[in-house]
């Protein structure tokens, strides 16, 4: 198994996040794992994405040219990385987020409205990151949702811990949304 994947969107969106916690959710599981961030020039509403590889065997080069998966939460992103996808990769989209289609037919594409579904179900705009978060773990099995609960529990300091029961809530949604799709 070897799933490379882009994640991107602005600063503050919780990119990064998902990112790292993919990379350690491979590590819990004695995947083979790599992590790149690239930050725009604000720390907050810059642009910002991050490439992950996660594999069975050992990564050659973290570089990612052309991602099995595009997780993108604005429209800036998309219209930056939609291009680079494998054919019949996944694009995952925030439907909330990004007014515009896919250009490409030869995508997967799952719409996600996480910013509504986050606050409407959960209360929390914030965990729209981890639906979509789900969604992936969902549509791929690259990791499991207890090993991204373990990295949360590994990346959170303590007094954090409260909010891993929602961060939980948020991934089964989107883990939920997967299954419907490929039902």
């Amino acid at each position: 198994m070897l799933q490379e994947i882009i994640l991107a969107g602005f600063g503050g969106q919780g990119v990064m996040s998902m990112g790292q916690l993919l990379a350690y959710a491979g590590l819990v599981e004695d995947k083979h794992v790599s992590w790149i961030p690239s930050y725009g020039p604000e720390m907050r509403g810059g642009t910002a994405n991050c490439s992950v590889t996660i594999s069975d065997v050992e990564v050659s080069s973290p570089i990612i040219t052309e991602p099995d998966t595009l997780i993108v939460l604005n429209r800036p992103s998309l219209e930056k990385f939609e291009k680079d996808v494998k054919p019949g990769g996944w694009l995952l989209i925030n439907s909330s987020l990004i007014d515009i289609e896919s250009k490409r037919q030869d995508l997967n594409v799952l719409k996600i409205p996480a910013t509504e579904l986050a606050n409407e179900k959960l209360g929390n705009s914030r965990v729209s990151n981890m639906i979509i978060l789900g969604a992936f773990v969902g549509l791929t099995r690259a990791v499991t949702i207890e090993s991204v609960i373990g990295a949360l529990k590994k990346v959170l300091p303590e007094y954090r811990h409260n909010l891993i029961p929602l961060n939980r809530q948020a991934l089964e949604i989107g883990i939920e949304l997967a299954q419907e799709y490929h039902s």
